[in-house]
């Protein structure tokens, strides 16, 4: 084993470590605590909805809040805020990505609806399918400044959640003014990216601004967010080297040679998808207390994206032109390039999407409060238009095709309520329905650039819907004991599902769909004084297949078909052992957690009809152990250095797989055994906060067979290790500004994709 990562997984574990160490001086103040004072603790995520609004969150949590994010992180997309976060990674390919998706402790990112993630009780997780491209979660209808606290539940241990909580539930709060207020932002941010014919600098803008006002029982917030982002290659044109030498075709020079991530010798022909997007973001929020104790609120977000993207071949004739197809001949080997190859990666996306909520609310603190929230989410319009004209021709215009995903959304509603019978019990319960719609028609057209769409070409669409009733009881047991019980019950249908294509032909109505489960959840948490909590977890959460996974169309050879519209839900039993030790400027927790999932669906290799192909399917049995330990020191060593920090192990297995017998005894994909980051931060003056952060990831397999043994290449999942840096300076009462450097040692990595490389980010805001 290479000795370098072990050492920073020792590093790691020792920082992490170390931010409890010097707390132990206050262990013997923090235990004299009178015995009458002994107390369960309660994790309180508040949130102006019911969907988060859980006085008694029987989950592990991680938290962070906009004071913490000022002074310790770069913020430019709201995934940003979660970037120190334990057992969390958004795969942001760059700034201002929309394909990316969020990991958890036992979920990769090809597992985007086992998270669930919220914004005021508006649900943004893309649950139309379990991917990391069109089923990423919604960013854009975040504005980063708005931001005033974010939630991450761990595990699927509450009731009130579905069972895409399996992994972890992420609950954004934007920030209500209780006086006037508003403020100004400019950021800029430039790139250095270099890898095979690359070497130039990407540049980043970015300006937002902010208002609120409260007058009685009326307050308001409105946000508005205009993003230029230009991004580094985020896919390359390849080849297989083939076995034998031959002089046929065009003589070019310029390609790289590589190797894949299988080990296969691969020549690299050019960088594709190279991003330019133009986002605009407004987005707010409205409340109106009808009653000191009734709140009536509205929340909205308009993200409209408008991104272009080309390529780069760096192969050239003998007259130095730029070549993107056809028979060539390269190092003394024959290639036919199809004119898709290059033409794929040049596109034009133009989208327009809205969400709305709408909630009515109390909040007594009496015997019962109640909460009803509406929400919705739509592709008011999703255009992408591809060339199929070769290149470099297709640059000026020429056939097409537009991939349109109008009228796709989802729509929630909730009527929850809370009611205290006693001191010892508070009972919640409620009642819940979803249902989402996928409709991905795709056209062909005369002009990919300007010309209307004409015959389709293809069709994929379908609807889920969720109706539940869930219940949870917090019983105060004695003064140290508290036992939470909850259950869920679900009633799950898919339907109207087709698949059309007209070349290879396919023209299927798919069958109608329908499931019925039950989610028992059980939490029993003691704390023998104030300074210690322990708790045991256990909870089943049944996750039912997206219409994405159920009528996806597969091409097999020159056949089109749907693999299994008939996917049964994955059922996971999850577990959790955590000890929780605090003492007056610190904390100290560990967790060691199981995961069992039966019928889990991921995507694999396997016979369909007289040929192979790659799509999802039930795997019969799934596991994933492992140990985390996170804490935090405040004042360590000298006044005003903070020291935070996690790390994790995470043993998976693939138990039993009777479709791919091969990947029978190893590791999930995408899922590191090692990951941690640390986070050191020192107010040096007043004015003046300095962050140096750590964040390490071992190497993962993209395939569940793990045959991908070469990691550090295009599409493979390598290991990274990556410094951050970051000065914030308070000018005045009103103007601070920042400077930081992302990727501060420059390492070279990929997760499947190429990811940013050293990146430098300066922020100047200005508040009144």
């Amino acid at each position: 084993m290479n000795p370098v990562p072990r050492a920073l997984r020792r590093a790691l574990l020792l920082a992490a470590a170390a931010c409890a160490l010097p707390t132990l001086a206050h262990a013997a103040e923090a235990d004299a605590a009178d015995a009458s004072s002994r107390t369960v603790e309660s994790v309180i995520v508040t949130a102006p909805s019911s969907i988060a609004n859980l006085a008694d969150v029987p989950n592990t949590t991680s938290t962070v809040t906009a004071a913490d994010l000022a002074r310790t992180t770069s913020v430019i997309t709201p995934e940003d805020a979660l970037r120190y976060v334990p057992n969390v990674l958004i795969r942001q390919r760059h700034i201002g990505d929309t394909q990316s998706p969020i990991t958890s402790r036992t979920s990769g990112v090809g597992a985007s609806a086992r998270t669930l993630l919220f914004v005021d009780g508006i649900l943004i997780s893309a649950l139309i399918g379990n991917n990391n491209t069109s089923a990423s979660p919604k960013w854009g209808l975040i504005t980063p400044d708005a931001v005033a606290r974010v939630d991450v539940l761990n595990g699927p241990f509450a009731a009130a959640f579905a069972g895409n909580s399996i992994g972890s539930v992420v609950t954004f709060v934007t920030r209500m003014p209780s006086a006037f207020e508003g403020h100004v932002e400019a950021q800029a941010a430039v790139q250095s990216f270099a890898k095979y014919g690359d070497d130039a600098s990407y540049w980043t803008g970015r300006v937002a601004a902010d208002l609120g006002d409260a007058r009685g029982p009326f307050a308001f917030r409105l946000s508005y967010n205009h993003l230029d982002s230009r991004s580094q290659p985020l896919t390359y044109v390849t080849a297989t080297v083939p076995t034998a030498a031959s002089a046929a075709g065009l003589p070019v020079t310029g390609a790289f040679s590589d190797a894949n991530r299988i080990g296969v010798p691969i020549m690299v022909l050019g960088s594709s998808g190279i991003e330019h997007q133009l986002q605009d973001n407004a987005s707010g929020r409205l409340t109106y207390d009808l009653t000191p104790a009734v709140t009536l609120a509205y929340t909205f977000g308009l993200f409209a994206n408008d991104d272009h993207a080309s390529v780069n071949s760096y192969l050239r004739d003998a007259a130095g032109a730029p070549v993107y197809s056809g028979a060539l001949n390269i190092a003394g080997h024959a290639y036919n390039i199809a004119p898709a190859a290059f033409s794929g990666g040049v596109y034009h996306l133009d989208e327009l999407q809205l969400a709305q909520g709408l909630s009515l609310s109390s909040h007594t603190q009496g015997v019962f409060d109640y909460d009803l929230t509406a929400t919705a989410f739509e592709y008011l319009k999703s255009h992408q238009r591809t060339p199929t004209t070769a290149l470099p021709g297709g640059f000026a215009g020429g056939a097409g095709s537009d991939a349109e995903l109008d009228g796709t959304g989802w729509h929630t509603l909730d009527a929850n309520g809370k009611w205290r019978p006693s001191a010892a019990h508070t009972i919640t319960f409620g009642a819940h329905q979803d249902s989402f719609k996928l409709d991905n028609p795709r056209f062909a057209l005369a002009d990919w650039q300007g010309g209307s769409p004409g015959a389709t070409l293809a069709r994929n669409a379908g609807r889920t819907r969720t109706q539940a009733l869930w219940a949870q009881d917090v019983w105060s047991l004695a003064p140290a004991l508290k036992l939470t019980l909850g259950g869920r019950f679900e009633r799950w249908r898919a339907y109207d599902g087709v698949n059309f294509s007209a070349t290879p032909a396919l023209n299927v109505g798919q069958p109608a769909l329908s499931h019925d489960a039950f989610s028992p959840k059980a939490v029993l948490a003691w704390s023998p004084s104030e300074a210690w909590t322990f708790k045991v977890s256990v909870g089943v959460a049944n996750r039912f297949p997206t219409v994405g996974e159920l009528y996806q169309a597969i091409t097999t050879g020159q056949i089109l078909s749907v693999p299994n519209p008939n996917l049964r839900p994955e059922r996971a039993v999850s577990s959790e052992l955590s000890a929780e030790r605090r003492w007056s400027k610190a904390s100290l927790r560990v967790s060691i957690f199981d995961e069992r999932i039966r019928d889990a669906l991921l995507s694999q290799t396997a016979p369909l009809g007289a040929f192979t192909a790659s799509f999802v399917q039930n795997i019969d049995r799934t596991r994933a152990t492992g140990i985390e330990l996170v804490g935090d020191r405040k004042d360590l060593w000298v006044h005003g250095l903070e020291l935070s920090g996690w790390v994790t192990y995470l043993d998976t297995e693939i138990v039993k797989d009777a479709a791919f017998p091969a990947a029978v005894g190893k590791r999930l994909p995408q899922l590191p055994r090692w990951r941690g980051a640390v986070v050191a931060t020192y107010a040096a003056t007043p004015k003046l906060d300095l962050t140096l952060a750590a964040r390490y990831s071992d190497r993962a397999f993209a395939t569940i067979d793990n045959s991908d043994h070469n990691a550090n290449t295009y599409q493979g999942f390598g290991a990274d290790f990556v410094a951050d840096a970051r000065a914030s300076y308070r000018v005045t009462e009103r103007l601070t500004a920042d400077l930081a450097v992302t990727n501060l040692n420059d390492r070279k990595y990929v997760l499947f994709h190429p990811f940013p490389q050293r990146t430098v980010v300066a922020d100047l805001k200005w508040a009144w």
